[in-house]
């Protein structure tokens, strides 16, 4: 058996833990655009990505709160800490759900449901948060067990009665529904995850296409075969800065990039990180993109280095920016080693050094990241950086 452990209305939970005043109320997390909404919110319509002015005129009454994503890091800490004494497969898919393989545990530590009990317990009493988990034999069907047990509930899929449990579900229940999909197959009076199960799945491919007709036929069937893994370390870290179709400067796109490079090398160097591929990342005015990359010589998560091969990737860039507009700049870095296996550089070249880095890092460890900035960066307002899983 396979648990989905979610917690419930994450951010907006955590900040009726922490405020007394808010619980029970409808709160909105959020500056300018909704990051999350508490159930009472949602019972008025406000969802999770709309603007913050539209999500009030819906729920008039609703706590508007400023996100704090450090307390959200913090209480993620503490719930993965949890995952992991349930049981020693865990495999993280944000910062506030995970998959946790609790086969072969019955004898030791309990059935899934026992196991699952009392990590719901565990989390509420020792975290203070609510959280939903579903327990099926497939990934695919805890997740969808733990969205139909929502908010803070608990639901056990039986063995051998997974499809009496999945066929009754609308066809959205299926990962890979979206808008688009879900038009497709409700204009062929596709209501259900059964009647899209009875279809063969030749006829499938011929109305979605080849991956996704063959996906979602396995889906309807409950075929999954992936096992719970462990995260693998991410083959890239980047960051993007959304401009809108506002007008741009060369200065104002530079600025952007120093403020993307100074993240994206910091990331590396807490995770202890270097990389060689400086991807640059843009998105046009009709919202096509485009990426381009340079090969250093070698790996580093130097903020001087990776922010000149980003510059000499967009100023070969913009004459196409000013033919087609610019609505998104991005920059990650790519093929990622560990910082201790990389052979060290003879430094021959002492025009570049990573003292500063270290100095401007620790300063920002202990005071904020706001408590030194480049001059480039003074008065604009910083982006949310969302709270990530370890790099």
């Amino acid at each position: 058996m396979i648990l989905h452990a979610d917690l419930d209305a994450f951010f907006a939970s955590v900040e009726q833990r922490d405020h007394a005043h808010l619980r029970g109320r409808p709160v909105i997390v959020g500056a300018g655009v909704v990051l999350a909404a508490s159930y009472e919110a949602k019972a008025y319509g406000v969802r999770t990505a709309m603007g913050v002015r539209p999500a009030v005129r819906l729920c008039p009454h609703a706590a508007v709160v400023p996100p704090r994503f450090s307390a959200y890091s913090e209480a993620s800490k503490a719930v993965f800490r949890l995952f992991e004494d349930a049981s020693p497969v865990v495999e993280g898919m944000s910062i506030d759900e995970a998959f946790l393989d609790v086969r072969g545990m019955e004898r030791s530590i309990g059935s899934p449901l026992e196991i699952a009990t009392r990590l719901r317990a565990r989390v509420r009493e020792e975290v203070g948060l609510p959280i939903t988990v579903g327990i099926a034999r497939t990934k695919f069907l805890a997740k969808v067990a733990s969205a139909v047990a929502k908010p803070d509930g608990l639901l056990l899929v039986p063995a051998g009665g997974e499809l009496e449990f999945l066929h009754p579900l609308p066809v959205e229940a299926l990962w890979g529904v979206g808008p688009v999909t879900s038009r497709k197959l409700r204009e062929r009076g596709l209501g259900t995850v059964g009647q899209v199960a009875r279809l063969p799945e030749e006829l499938l491919v011929s109305m979605l296409g080849r991956a996704s007709g063959r996906h979602l036929h396995a889906l309807a069937h409950n075929l999954d075969p992936r096992p719970v893994q462990p995260r693998r370390r991410r083959g890239s870290i980047g960051s993007q800065h959304a401009r809108g179709r506002r007008p741009w400067t060369p200065g104002e796109l530079d600025a952007d990039l120093v403020s993307l490079v100074d993240r994206v090398a910091r990331r590396m160097r807490a995770a202890n990180r270097v990389g060689r591929t400086v991807v640059l990342r843009l998105r046009f005015d009709d919202f096509t993109r485009a990426t381009r990359s340079h090969t250093l010589p070698f790996p580093t998560a130097s903020t001087e280095l990776v922010l000149a091969a980003a510059r000499e990737l967009l100023a070969a860039a913009l004459p196409l920016l000013a033919e087609r507009g610019c609505t998104l700049v991005g920059v990650a870095v790519a093929n990622l080693e560990n910082a201790d296996t990389v052979q060290l550089v003879l430094p021959f070249d002492r025009r570049w050094s990573d003292a500063l880095d270290n100095a401007l890092d620790e300063v920002r460890d202990r005071f904020g990241s706001g408590a030194v900035t480049r001059g480039v960066l003074v008065g604009r307002r910083p982006d949310l950086t969302m709270p990530l899983l370890p790099d």
